[in-house]
């Protein structure tokens, strides 16, 4: 199966337990891999034949800025359950940054995959 990606996609949302995160919107950054098969698309030159990585930018971008969760992991598992839904992607591999969540670390945040490569 082939990957179509996102990297270092930075998007602004309410997220966190505290209570100045709830009133802060704070920057998360994306990483998102996506499997799909390129076959078609590389024979036929034609973007109706593949995933269009923008449309699914915009789709996690909007979905994200309108979000408003308490965790990361939450987060996580909305963002890779849309794309399933939406994009009919089998399986989706999403690493989700918190830069300067804790203090002294300079990326924390978690990795998740769901489905079927």
């Amino acid at each position: 199966m082939d990957i179509i990606f996102l990297g270092g996609l930075k998007i602004d949302t309410i997220i966190g337990i505290y209570d100045w995160e709830r009133k802060t919107k704070q920057t998360v950054i994306l990483d998102i891999e996506m499997a799909h098969d390129i076959q078609k698309a590389a024979a036929t030159d034609d973007i109706e034949n593949t995933l269009d990585y923008k449309a699914v930018s915009q789709h996690v971008i909007s979905f994200v800025e309108q979000s408003n969760f308490f965790l990361v992991e939450k987060l996580a598992e909305e963002i890779i359950s849309t794309i399933r839904k939406e994009f009919k992607v089998p399986w989706v591999k999403l690493t989700l940054n918190k830069k300067g969540a804790i203090s002294g670390a300079s990326d924390v945040g978690i990795i998740i995959e769901r489905g079927v490569k």
